[in-house]
């Protein structure tokens, strides 16, 4: 009779905690994301085209150092890190006029969880501008290849599927509700993963000339720093 008390118990016990656990886990769910950065004013167009922007200037470097270590971040990190194919490659050196430009193709994850992913592909153009001590990064010219064939082997053939360009896709008429007070069902949440993904892309490209910086200063002093170690190209 004591056993079973207890395996009764525990049980309780049990429930109670795995209970706490789905009240946890649903209520990090939803509070993990600030959708409200992502409503009107996140996207922004030029000239009628979706563009990201971002400008940043680069103190005690010379401007063949700063190209050389821009270019390396997008060979190594969006080109060396996109799917393989035509569509991922280097546009353009910037040895001309200073402008660099790369052509992406990455995967985008919406939701993955055990035998189920929500993906797709995610196109965009990345260029960069270096001037002086100044630095000018625009992501444009994206869309989205959503819901492909999927082959025997269960694998993505980049095939089929619909295809989605961000001015009529993630641009405030579309990716927001009538009312602007919330994203859109089915294009919102390409909304908030696209600008989520090109300000990481920004951060990464800042952090780096960071860490560079700080590696400068160690060697004047002589003493060792401790940073993130990256794996960068850089033009002789």
């Amino acid at each position: 009779m004591k056993n079973i008390t207890d395996m009764k118990r525990f049980a309780i016990v049990l429930l109670c905690a795995v209970c706490s656990l789905m009240s946890f886990g649903a209520k990090n769910k939803t509070d993990k994301i600030d959708y409200t950065k992502y409503l009107a004013g996140a996207v922004v167009e030029e000239n009628g085209i979706v563009t990201f922007t971002k400008t940043f200037s680069i103190k005690g470097m010379e401007e063949a150092q700063i190209r050389s270590l821009v270019l390396g971040y997008i060979k190594t990190t969006l080109v060396g890190g996109g799917i393989e194919g035509p569509r991922t490659r280097l546009v353009d050196d910037g040895k001309e006029d200073g402008t660099m430009v790369a052509r992406v193709e990455e995967w985008m994850v919406f939701k993955r969880a055990f035998a189920y992913l929500d993906a797709t592909r995610f196109r965009y153009t990345v260029t960069a501008k270096v001037e002086g001590n100044k630095v000018t990064m625009k992501i444009n010219q994206i869309s989205y290849l959503y819901d492909e064939k999927i082959d025997d082997e269960n694998k993505p053939t980049g095939e089929e599927g619909t295809v989605y360009v961000a001015e009529e896709w993630i641009d405030d008429a579309h990716g927001l509700n009538k009312k602007k007070t919330k994203l859109a069902k089915g294009s919102g949440k390409f909304r908030y993963r696209t600008c989520e993904r090109v300000e990481k892309i920004f951060d990464k490209m800042m952090d780096f000339f960071e860490d560079e910086a700080k590696q400068e200063e160690a060697k004047k002093q002589e003493k060792p720093v401790e940073v993130k170690k990256r794996k960068f190209i850089t033009e002789e």
